[in-house]
C-alpha cells in the first residue's frame, strides 16, 4: 500500500513536471514562428499562447475520458479555470511588481471566459455529456475568440509584411517547428501519468477522482501559464500576458471540457461540478471587476485573489 502510493505520487509530480517542460517549448518556439509572422501580441496571448499553455488540460481530457475516468477531465478543466484567474494572476504582481491592463481588454476576454464557464456549469451538472452540447461548447471558443478580435481591435487594419525566407531562417523555422512538436508529445506522455496516478490516489486515500483534479492536478497543468505570464511580463508584454490568463481560462471552459466529451462522452459528478464551478464563476466575475476597475494589478489585488483562490478549500466540505 505504501510502496503504491510513493509510486503514485512520484508518477503524478513526474508528470506534472513533463507537462509543465514541455508545454513550455512547444510554447516557446510556437511564438517564435507567429512572431516572424508578424502577429500581434494579443493574439498570440488570446489564442496561440492559450491553447499551447493549456495542452496539460487539452491532452488530459483526451486521455481521461478514452479511459472511462471523465472526473478527471471536468475537475482540472474548471479547476484550472480557478487556479489560472486567481492564484496565477494573483501571484504575479509579487513577482515582477504592479502592472497595468486595458480595460476594455479584460472586460472582453473576460465576459466571454465567464459566458464559457456558466455553459460549460450548466451542462456539467445535469451528470452527462452528449457529443452535441461537448461539440457546441468547443465551437463557442473560436466564436468568441472572432467576437474578441473584433470588438478589441483598433480600428485600423493592419499591414501585411512581406518576410524574405532565407536558408537560415527556413532552418530555424525548421527546428522550432522540431522542438514545438516533440513539446506536444510530451505533453500526451505527461498527462497520461498523471491520470493513472490521480486514478491510484484516488483508490488509495479514498477521495474522489474530482476533488484531486480540482484542487491538485489544476495547479500542475497550470504551471505553463504562471511561466509563460512571468516571462511575457518581464519583457512588458503587458497585452500577450493577460490575453494568455484570462484566454487560457476561456479555452479551459470550452476546449478543454469538451473535447475529451466529443469523442467519448459519458457521465461525470454533476453535483461537484455544480458547486466548484459556480465558485470560479464567482471568483471569475471579481477578478475580472477588480482588474477592469483599477486598471492595474498590484499586491493588494494579487492578495485578493489569492484568498478567494485559498477560500475554494471550504469546498472540500461538501
Amino acid at each position: 500500500m505504501v510502496l503504491e502510493t510513493v509510486i503514485a505520487v512520484a508518477a503524478l509530480i513526474t508528470g506534472i513536471a513533463l507537462m509543465t517542460y514541455s508545454s513550455d517549448k512547444a510554447v516557446e518556439h510556437s511564438v517564435k514562428i507567429a512572431s516572424a509572422l508578424r502577429i500581434s501580441p494579443l493574439v498570440i496571448g488570446l489564442v496561440l499562447v492559450s491553447i499551447g499553455t493549456d495542452l496539460p488540460e487539452i491532452v488530459n481530457s483526451i486521455i481521461s475520458c478514452a479511459i472511462g475516468h471523465a472526473d478527471i477531465e471536468l475537475g482540472d478543466s474548471l479547476g484550472s479555470v480557478l487556479t489560472q484567474i486567481t492564484l496565477v494572476i494573483g501571484l504575479l504582481p509579487f513577482v515582477v511588481g504592479k502592472f497595468n491592463v486595458k480595460r476594455k481588454e479584460v472586460l472582453v476576454i473576460g465576459a466571454f471566459e465567464v459566458v464559457g464557464l456558466v455553459l460549460a456549469v450548466s451542462i456539467a451538472e445535469k451528470g452527462y455529456f452528449t457529443r452535441m452540447n461537448a461539440l457546441f461548447l468547443m465551437a463557442c471558443w473560436p466564436v468568441f475568440i472572432l467576437l474578441t478580435r473584433s470588438i478589441t481591435a483598433k480600428g485600423a487594419e493592419e499591414k501585411e509584411h512581406e518576410i524574405a525566407y532565407s536558408n537560415e531562417t527556413r532552418v530555424h523555422h525548421f527546428r522550432d517547428w522540431m522542438i514545438a512538436i516533440l513539446g506536444f508529445m510530451g505533453v500526451a506522455v505527461g498527462a497520461y501519468a498523471v491520470v493513472q496516478s490521480v486514478i491510484k490516489l484516488s483508490a488509495v486515500f479514498q477521495i474522489s477522482e474530482y476533488f484531486i483534479s480540482f484542487f491538485v492536478v489544476a495547479i500542475g497543468t497550470s504551471l505553463p501559464e504562471l511561466v509563460v505570464d512571468l516571462m511575457a511580463l518581464r519583457k512588458k508584454q503587458y497585452e500577450l500576458a493577460i490575453g494568455d490568463a484570462i484566454g487560457s481560462c476561456l479555452v479551459d471552459a470550452t476546449v478543454s471540457v469538451g473535447i475529451g466529451q466529443l469523442f467519448f462522452p459519458q457521465a461525470v459528478s454533476g453535483e461537484l461540478a455544480l458547486v466548484t464551478g459556480l465558485y470560479a464563476i464567482f471568483g471569475s466575475i471579481v477578478v475580472i471587476f477588480t482588474l477592469a476597475l483599477r486598471k492595474k494589478a498590484d499586491r493588494k489585488a494579487g492578495a485578493l485573489f489569492i484568498l478567494i483562490y485559498l477560500l475554494s478549500y471550504m469546498l472540500l466540505r461538501v
